[in-house]
């Protein structure tokens, strides 16, 4: 595989409008411009992000322009895609301090130095110099009937939710950033095709030029959850080497490949598919190493191997009782571990209770006890679990 052929298909989803008509362009020797988007609506660039910014990378080492586009103006509403409720909406100053430190993040994988450097763009620039009149004019390129047919807005419909004109508006906001820009690229996560095709139809009506979009995988488990990103389970690429180690081990198994694929750069022949445990491991170790360095990478990994794979758990445990055959959530939520069944719920979906003894994740919310546990529940409460 040469690097044309890696970049138009290693993390890719899909190409539109083709890929043929994409590897054309690349492989005349043209240099083109391409961005992606990234809404500070948090502080920190979590693993989702790193898929993202691998295909930057690539593109990047092949000579072509890479716009890192801070998304301050649209993050002030919050992008809708996936959302079953309106987000809450920041105020420019929030926006601008949750991106103070994005590019040093991102500098982990992408330069911003040297040759060919990255460029850094926030659409404040331009979305908050856009009048009322001219943004209506924008907006008249696209039509309601595109927008409220997004399945998302459709299920908000069913269920009685707003959708508020702000979130309504925001496609026609992040698709004149391509505009404002005149890429020939936008890459982005399959979740935000939507978005992106608008763009892409925003740039034929108002500039009569066409746009590629790329879209990557999603990092999803077999239930369609996202990995890394859950509320209170997040994998931010600041996160401490051994912090982040131990939560890329509670990966499912199912994901280890695709993560090889879109968060690393070893060879796709080379990505190994034996035994899950040692092969989450150097999956886990690549990455550290990536965001840090080698030597924080091997540590992190000796602490891991020390607290969980030779089950050195610390002195002091929390012990309680059960019988078998009760589940699992009703002994944490009666003895007061979790707060509700809810919240156990939440733990199990995005997989952050792990069972030390077996050494894998509990993923059946319906778990029941047969044995004696020992849980690791979050980053840093260990429980175990003994028989009445």
């Amino acid at each position: 595989m040469d690097k044309v052929d890696e970049l138009l298909t290693r993390g890719v989803d899909k190409i539109y409008p083709s890929r043929d008509l994409l590897e054309k362009e690349l492989r005349s020797g043209k240099k083109l411009k391409l961005y992606q988007g990234f809404d500070p609506t948090g502080d920190r660039l979590h693993i989702g992000h790193m898929v993202g910014l691998r295909k930057l990378a690539q593109w990047q080492a092949l000579g072509h322009h890479v716009i890192f586009l801070i998304g301050d103006y649209t993050a002030r509403i919050g992008d809708p895609s996936g959302k079953l409720s309106a987000r809450k909406v920041l105020t420019h100053e929030e926006t601008l301090a949750n991106a103070k430190n994005y590019k040093k993040q991102a500098s982990k994988i992408i330069k911003f130095d040297g040759d060919n450097p990255a460029e850094v763009l926030f659409n404040g620039d331009w979305l908050g110099k856009l009048s009322a009149v001219e943004f209506l004019n924008i907006a008249g390129n696209l039509t309601y009937s595109q927008v409220i047919e997004r399945d998302m807005f459709q299920e908000r419909l069913k269920q009685g939710q707003d959708i508020n004109t702000t979130e309504f508006l925001y496609p026609v906001m992040q698709a004149y950033d391509s505009v404002a820009m005149e890429v020939d690229v936008e890459v982005g996560g399959r979740d935000q095709m939507f978005n992106m095709m608008m763009g892409r139809k925003l740039m034929r009506q108002m500039l009569k030029k066409e746009k590629f979009v790329m879209t990557t995988k999603l990092l999803e488990d077999k239930n369609g959850v996202k990995i890394g990103k859950t509320e209170g389970n997040a994998i931010a690429l600041d996160d401490k080497p051994e912090d982040l180690f131990g939560k890329i081990m509670a990966f499912p198994d199912e994901v280890i490949s695709s993560c090889f694929e879109a968060l690393s750069t070893i060879p796709m022949t080379e990505i190994p598919n034996k035994n899950p445990l040692e092969d989450k491991k150097r999956l886990a170790f690549e990455i550290v190493k990536d965001l840090n360095d080698e030597n924080q990478a091997t540590q992190a990994q000796k602490t891991w191997e020390a607290t969980f794979q030779k089950k050195e758990i610390p002195e002091e445990i929390l012990e309680i009782k059960a019988k078998d055959g009760e589940l699992l959530s009703g002994v944490l939520v009666k003895n007061k571990i979790l707060p509700s069944k809810s919240e156990w719920r939440r733990l199990v979906t995005s997989h952050a209770i792990h069972d030390l003894s077996k050494k894998e994740n509990i993923t059946d919310v319906d778990f029941k006890i047969e044995s004696e546990l020992i849980l690791k529940i979050g980053k840093k409460k260990f429980i175990k679990i003994v028989k009445k």
